[in-house]
């Protein structure tokens, strides 16, 4: 059995499920896409190849292996995008969430059934048909759980638009003692720089009472603003459209003061180190072409 124990984004992580591009197949057609910056990609003939992607998941593998992280994969299913591991399942306490995402999606589980499988059956939760939800959009901390959502009547006009208020409601139900905070995003179908397609792609905690934060990814001011004096200006590294375009938020914390990131964001990899995490820089913009980064395509089990 695992032994799952998740509380918040960034205490010592002891097992995680990575996503794999090993048998990602050919670039997708138009029609097939889920997200604004990947049909970009498409169109431009810029779309990432199989050979990178796995090179760009190496590099981050071999950060777990150094930091002696338990690391499970999907079994391969060919033709088939499996990177993004934290869109389809999530851990909250010592409970497992099957995500309910898009229905094209929906192999993409049947692939780490091998981990489902060896959670007790009373801590594997499915959400109800109703809710939509996907892990992006879902953060555990502490005492709260702060969730991205879409409250617009044309939800169901936005691809974009992945976690809705049933989803939010069935988070409240399991933890009753909890706070479910959702902050209300900004989607856009077709221009990515004007889409924050799950809540770590404008906002992620880190480690030292920090944050990363992109106003813009907010519809409404006074809920990015909570977030702001929850966390403390001074401790809030905010970043600009470009930034999140390019998913500086969808960095990964191994532990309270060691973080992921990308070997290109040099400006939030400086302000890291200066606030004395250690980083360790990887390539990931390959990936990120597709609208996710390494907060995406990781989904942890256990921390400390």
């Amino acid at each position: 059995m695992i032994k799952l124990h998740v509380k918040n984004e960034f205490s010592r992580l002891r097992a995680v499920v990575l996503g794999t591009a090993e048998t990602n197949g050919p670039t997708p057609s138009l029609n097939d896409t889920y997200d604004p910056k990947s049909a970009h990609h498409i169109k431009n003939g810029t779309y990432p190849e199989v050979k990178d992607m796995m090179k760009e998941m190496a590099a981050v593998k071999a950060v777990f292996d150094k930091y002696d992280v338990v690391v499970y994969r999907p079994s391969e299913i060919k033709n088939y995008n499996q990177i993004f591991a934290r869109d389809i399942g999530f851990v909250i306490d010592d409970k497992f969430f099957k995500a309910n995402i898009l229905p094209d999606r929906e192999q993409e589980f049947t692939a780490i059934e091998h981990v489902w499988s060896q959670v007790p059956k009373e801590n594997r939760i499915k959400f109800p048909e109703e809710a939509h939800v996907e892990g992006g959009d879902v953060m555990p901390h502490g005492d709260y759980i702060f969730v991205g959502t879409y409250r617009g009547l044309d939800y169901p006009d936005f691809i974009t638009a992945r976690t809705n208020q049933a989803a939010i409601d069935f988070l409240q139900e399991v933890f009753p003692k909890k706070k479910v905070k959702s902050f209300n995003l900004r989607k856009s179908n077709t221009v990515a720089e004007d889409n924050a397609l799950h809540l770590d792609c404008c906002f992620q905690p880190i480690g030292k009472g920090k944050c990363i934060i992109h106003e813009n990814g907010f519809l409404d001011k006074e809920e990015f603003n909570w977030l702001v004096n929850y966390f403390g200006k001074e401790n809030c590294f905010e970043i600009d459209k470009q930034e999140m375009y390019h998913m500086n938020s969808n960095i990964f914390s191994i532990s309270e003061d060691v973080i992921i990131s990308e070997k290109n964001f040099t400006r939030l990899n400086t302000w890291l180190r200066s606030q004395g995490f250690t980083v360790e820089e990887v390539p990931y913009f390959e990936i990120s072409k597709q609208e996710g980064l390494l907060r995406c395509s990781t989904l942890p089990l256990q921390r400390d």
